[in-house]
């Protein structure tokens, strides 16, 4: 019995970590370390001790993988567009990059790759929309996870 309990509450914090970086990243377009690591903590603890449907040796690796793949595209963009202009600003930021690993960790390849696909996806449609030149990641990646989690849950 408290072992749910304690699953639930865990779900519940990670729900409202989830919750604060996409309104941070909307606001402010910026990722807080402080909303993003108990995101990460929790998605190990649920992970590697309740009954989950990835296992935790591919979330390790579904996490270290995404990581390193998101940082090497931001490092080529960052190179392609100090080519072209002066402009200081990135296009993909750390908090992005820090996300994407931990979406790996609860989502494994396979639901990372359908929450990448998703994310890119939404977020292009909502900037041609909003005719915006910087999107927020993190809402249409939160997204993304939700929907790939339960793709990867009951589809797969």
């Amino acid at each position: 019995m408290i072992f749910y309990i304690f699953f639930i509450l865990l779900l519940i914090c990670a729900l409202l970590c989830a919750w604060l970086i996409s309104v941070a990243d909307f606001r402010r377009r910026i990722i807080p370390d402080a909303y993003l690591f108990p995101l990460l903590l929790i998605g190990l603890l649920i992970v590697n001790f309740f009954p989950w449907p990835i296992s935790s040796a591919e979330s390790a690796v579904a996490g270290a993988f995404g990581y390193i793949i998101a940082a090497l595209i931001g490092f080529v963009f960052d190179i392609i567009r100090r080519r072209k202009s002066t402009d200081t600003t990135t296009p993909i930021g750390m908090g992005d990059i820090k996300l994407i690993g931990t979406g790996g960790i609860w989502l494994g390849a396979t639901g990372l790759s359908i929450a990448l696909i998703i994310a890119c996806l939404t977020g292009t449609i909502w900037g041609i929309y909003k005719k915006q030149r910087f999107i927020p990641f993190a809402p249409f990646f939160l997204i993304g996870g939700f929907l790939a989690l339960i793709i990867v849950s009951f589809l797969v």
